[in-house]
């Protein structure tokens, strides 16, 4: 451990907060801070070669030939595009025929930047929800869901997409303000909300508390309540399961994070579905699958955390414990997702960070009388590929499946299969860099405490092993989140051409192992986290990839919360560090935006004993005087109602009036969480973080 961690007990009980002002989000002063740091970090970034680079990676997002990735609805499939013409989006829609083609016929759905411009509103798109049709094929109804600044909160109106049009309130359509939640459809007649509208409606995380059954016509308020949670819990939700032959009402009580009750509705009344509160579950047809975040003792059997099960749902209600074991995890493999065809499952999984793809096949009256599993050869090693239902109601095309095949150097292709039959391609990315000039290793850390920590390294194929090459580490580590291959023609444009190193470090806290990988994290072991990330780093400085002076990190949200940490624990280690949409200030997380609801991952600072380990990994509070910090960039978004900018507006704050020289701090006014709500906003953003770590990696 470094001089500074061992710094770290001696941080105060309640230190004094001078920058507590900066709270108010919207305050005129407040916003004026803001704007002078802006203006000050720009005229820094953008001269040379920034006007360039922006307009390189804006190419890339704008780029016509992106694949328009789909969903299908009856016939048609559905896409929701963004370009230069159409900054704000397109929900469009076409036939396979024509999706096939090299250049599709779309159908405008909806324009969201004539929306915008009609209604006065910078609306931002956050998706469709679809009243199930009686013939499975005429999809017309859907609640739209446009949110005004990017943030969580969202409208919710009723469009109807053949006439291409919202039904108006005084119409009869439904119409829901600005909050927090969703809907789903009970029938064409009826929604089920969650929203934060209303009196006691919300939690102390700022979700949604109550459910409501809302008939059209009758106002929120005065809708039945079916469903509610206590005000200390993190959100009440429910939804309506409208599979042909197996509509079922179901809710759940998201008491943290990561433990939430589920209900159905039986016999005209709630009923829990009796799985320890830290089982995700999973309903499908006939079927319950059970996925142990921890290690599960049912009945005298032992089912490991990350285990995947399946059971017969109305015989495990009815007191039947008799579960098949589907997939269970071991030091190399974990799984990360399902979906269910019409008569099998896909089961997503890594195996070191690579992607394994198993189809089962369940119990059948005309087929096997046990689960039986095969392995779907469609994964390159060191690549992420997804595999997913296409549409398991379709009576001609149930089984088939895309497949959405990625890795650093090998842009995305979307291929189409059916189960038994193969797969064949049907979109392919454009190639955005010169790939062919790269290479990408794997490679192992050993952490403090012995743990073997993987991280991917992508670089020239003929890399000097000198110390002097820029290197971008890039990190996670929270949420049981994967951080797997993926293609990036920003990254290739913005880091690799000009000469540089990207590093993705798989730490613990994440997903890439399974639960028990994220769980070895948590609250009082947060540190494991940081010090993977440090191993990493010393192991690219060991190994002379790079140098302090040369190594860069990058992160967001948690990921933010990571990269502060290497800033105040491990300045040794880098020369530069930017910072997105951060948690920095651990003493008032829980107190800010949507805080409280992240408890079960980090602690909760007004338990004394708990605030005893979390003020050190709270870089907002380790800061010292007298210590050499690599340069800082800060970066967020005013309306990010999830993390909020308060805590990187106090950070950069205290640094600068420490005097600490080379920090800077940019707010974006609009994008929420992600800090940006277009391609232009989000370009911006890049280049603004690229040319920042560039600069000072290189100077």
């Amino acid at each position: 451990m470094t001089d500074a961690a061992q710094t770290l007990t001696h941080v105060p009980d309640e230190p004094v907060d001078e920058n507590l002002w900066l709270e108010d989000i919207r305050g005129e002063a407040q916003l004026e801070w803001v704007r002078e740091q802006n203006a000050r970090t720009e005229e820094l970034l953008e001269t040379g070669d920034y006007p360039e680079l922006e307009s390189r990676i804006l190419e890339v997002m704008d780029s016509q030939d992106r694949i328009p990735m789909v969903t299908k609805r009856g016939d048609w499939y559905y896409n929701f595009w963004r370009d230069a013409a159409n900054p704000k989006g397109l929900w469009r829609r076409t036939r396979w025929e024509s999706y096939v083609t090299d250049s599709p016929e779309w159908e405008i759905v909806l324009d969201v930047d004539a929306l915008a411009a009609e209604e006065g509103v910078e609306w931002v798109w956050g998706g469709a929800g679809f009243l199930r049709p009686a013939d499975g094929k005429s999809w017309r109804r859907c609640m739209v869901r446009l949110s005004p600044d990017g943030g969580d909160a969202a409208t919710l109106r009723e469009y109807d997409v053949e006439d291409r049009a919202f039904i108006a309130p005084e119409d009869g359509g439904f119409m829901l303000p600005t909050a927090k939640g969703g809907a789903d459809w009970l029938d064409a007649d009826t929604l089920i909300i969650s929203s934060t509208l209303g009196e006691d409606a919300v939690t102390s995380s700022s979700y949604p508390r109550i459910v409501r059954k809302l008939p059209r016509g009758t106002a929120l308020e005065d809708a039945e309540v079916i469903f509610e949670v206590p005000v200390d819990h993190l959100m009440a939700s429910a939804g309506f399961d409208d599979t042909p032959g197996f509509e079922r009402l179901l809710a759940s009580d998201r008491i943290s994070f990561f433990d939430v009750q589920h209900s159905v509705w039986r016999g005209g009344q709630w009923q829990q579905i009796p799985v320890p509160t830290d089982v995700d579950i999973d309903l499908h047809r006939e079927w319950l699958l059970f996925r142990p975040q921890r290690d599960w003792d049912l009945d005298g059997t032992l089912h490991r955390a990350g285990s995947l099960l399946a059971a017969d749902f109305e015989a495990f209600m009815g007191g039947s414990r008799d579960l098949t074991l589907l997939f269970a995890p071991d030091e190399h493999s974990s799984l990360q997702s399902w979906s269910w065809t019409k008569n099998y499952l896909l089961v997503n999984l890594l195996r070191d960070v690579s992607s394994d793809i198993r189809v089962l096949t369940p119990p059948a009256p005309d087929g096997p009388d046990e689960w039986v599993a095969a392995e779907l050869d469609a994964c390159p090693p060191l690549h992420t590929v997804e595999s997913y239902a296409v549409d398991d109601e379709d009576p001609d095309a149930g089984d088939d499946y895309w497949l959405i095949a990625s890795g650093f150097l090998t842009p995305t292709t979307v291929l189409r299969g059916r189960i038994g039959e193969g797969s064949a391609p049907v979109k392919r990315a454009p190639s955005f860099f010169d790939e062919s000039r790269f290479s990408v290793e794997q490679h192992f850390a050993t952490s403090d405490d012995g743990t073997r920590v993987p991280y991917f390294q992508i670089g020239p194929k003929d890399l000097e092993l000198d110390g002097g090459n820029p290197t971008q580490l890039s990190g996670y580590g929270g949420f049981e989140v994967s951080r797997t291959p993926a293609y990036s023609g920003v990254t290739g444009r913005s880091w690799l051409e000009r000469g540089g190193v990207y590093v993705v470090a798989n730490i613990r806290g994440g997903g890439e192992y399974g639960p028990t990988w994220h769980q070895a994290a948590l609250k009082e072991n947060r540190h494991r986290a940081y010090e993977d990330f440090a191993a990493v780093a010393r192991d690219l400085i060991r190994r002379d990839v790079t140098s302090p002076e040369h190594l860069g990190c990058t992160g967001g949200s948690n990921g933010g919360l990571l990269v502060g940490n290497m800033l105040v624990t491990y300045p040794e280690l880098f020369g530069a560090i930017s910072c997105g949409v951060p948690l920095l200030d651990m003493r008032r997380y829980t107190k800010l935006s949507a805080g409280t609801s992240w408890i079960a991952e980090y602690g909760d600072p007004d338990v004394p004993e708990q605030w005893r380990y979390i003020k050190s990994f709270s870089p907002y509070h380790l800061l010292r005087d007298g210590v050499d910090y690599p340069d800082t960039f800060i970066w967020t978004a005013t309306s990010d109602d999830r993390v909020g900018p308060v805590q990187a507006r106090k950070m950069a704050a205290r640094m600068l009036a420490m005097g600490i020289p080379n920090v800077w701090y940019h707010e974006a006014l609009e994008g929420g969480h992600a800090g940006a709500s277009d391609n232009r906003q989000a370009a911006s953003l890049q280049a603004r973080s690229q040319t920042f770590l560039w600069r000072a990696l290189t100077t």
